[in-house]
């Protein structure tokens, strides 16, 4: 899961919260390279759950954090993303009333925010195993590779039931948007949208912690 397990270790004091909530992970990728890159987590279905376990100290041996804690750590990663070269207009939302949290941003090349995901593997903000190395685009042969990572699922069995129960109805959606159209791609589950210009894969978020969905694909554009 490229920012599946990304978005989940940046905002996993809220996720811990509720089983029941989407991530929308979206790329839009300009002819010359650069884009913009957006991940919002929604939990917004579970809100009214969410706030009666706000109001608890634990839940499941964990401490349930505040919001204030929250928005600090979505500070910081924004923090750590406008250090990134190539990385501009670095902008986050917190909405406590719905529960959905978004981090957006504009690169010059895709390659950027694998740089930015090292620099908060660095500073401890996202665990040493969480792949960073996502992205890559041949702006030569209009080629953008999303890579193979490897699989978190004997990590998952491991857990307890409890806290894979965090995961029962989480669902995720990827959306990659582009200048030109889509001549072909690796993977055929990204549905094409009429004009070829948007990829979509979307699934439960075990689909992709299990690989049932594998979320590499390499797309030509024309």
């Amino acid at each position: 899961m490229k920012n599946i397990r990304f978005l989940l270790l940046l905002f996993c004091p809220l996720v811990l919260l509720t089983s029941c909530f989407d991530i929308l992970d979206k790329i839009h990728l300009k002819a010359d390279g650069s884009g913009e890159y957006t991940i919002i987590l929604n939990a917004s279905k579970s809100k009214t759950r969410i706030a009666s376990i706000a109001k608890m100290g634990t839940v499941n041996g964990k401490k349930v954090p505040t919001r204030n804690e929250i928005e600090a750590k979505l500070n910081e990663a924004a923090k750590i993303f406008k250090t990134v070269p190539g990385i501009s207009q670095v902008k986050t939302s917190a909405d406590f009333d719905n529960y959905i949290l978004k981090l957006s941003c504009s690169f010059s090349k895709i390659e950027n925010i694998n740089d930015g995901l090292e620099r908060l593997k660095a500073k401890n903000l996202i665990g040493k195993t969480v792949p960073t190395q996502l992205y890559r685009y041949d702006s030569v042969k209009k080629t953008l590779t999303r890579q193979k990572i490897s699989t978190f699922a004997d990590d998952y069995r491991k857990m307890s039931s409890a806290d894979r129960e965090v995961f029962t109805d989480a669902k995720y959606t990827s959306v990659l948007q582009f200048d030109l159209p889509v001549k072909s791609q690796s993977n055929s589950q990204y549905q094409l949208s009429p004009n070829k210009k948007a990829a979509k894969l979307d699934g439960a978020v075990t689909d992709f912690i299990l690989q049932k969905k594998p979320l590499q694909n390499s797309i030509i554009l024309q």
